[in-house]
């Protein structure tokens, strides 16, 4: 059973995730595309109502994930418009369904907010990644960003909380 914690994106936990995930990026991507540039995260961008960090957390309390979501500018269409960022299990949490469940935990997050909808960008190398997002409702948009790691954009409409 996984737990997500919020934690800031300087948590010793997030930051030893974040390292994680970053040195897997750069270790498995394609060389085609030049080296790997990692964006550590802004604190302020993942602080309620701006955004928020979680860690993810297995049964022994241990770090195995973490994840995110910030609020950027709206497209043209004037979308109250988040971010998911740095979505990662490490190997050993991966297979049993975290993915889906801290993607799931973060749009629950952002609709809480306010948010009308979710973009994120990938990268084409990253299957299992492209997959889950296709599987969660994510359909191709144009680029939103010039991440230079990015290959693949997604977008998802969401409803709003009421209140």
């Amino acid at each position: 059973m996984l737990r997500f914690r919020d934690a800031a994106v300087t948590d010793p936990d997030a930051n030893r995730m974040l390292g994680e995930y970053f040195a897997e990026r750069a270790e498995g991507f394609p060389p085609e595309q030049g080296e790997y540039r990692p964006t550590w995260p802004e604190a302020a961008q993942f602080t309620p109502p701006a955004g928020v960090f979680l860690v993810v957390e297995d049964e022994t309390g241990g770090a195995v994930g973490c994840g995110g979501i910030r609020r950027i500018a709206s497209a043209d269409g004037g979308l109250l418009r988040y971010e998911v960022k740095h979505l990662w299990l490490a190997p050993t949490a991966r297979g049993r369904g975290g993915g889906r469940a801290l993607l799931g935990e973060l749009e629950r997050r952002a609709v809480a907010f306010g948010a009308e909808e979710l973009v994120l960008d990938t990268n084409a190398s990253l299957a299992a990644a492209g997959g889950l997002y296709a599987a969660s409702g994510y359909v191709a948009i144009e680029p939103y960003n010039d991440n230079p790691n990015a290959t693949d954009w997604y977008g998802k409409r969401v409803q709003p909380a009421a209140g």
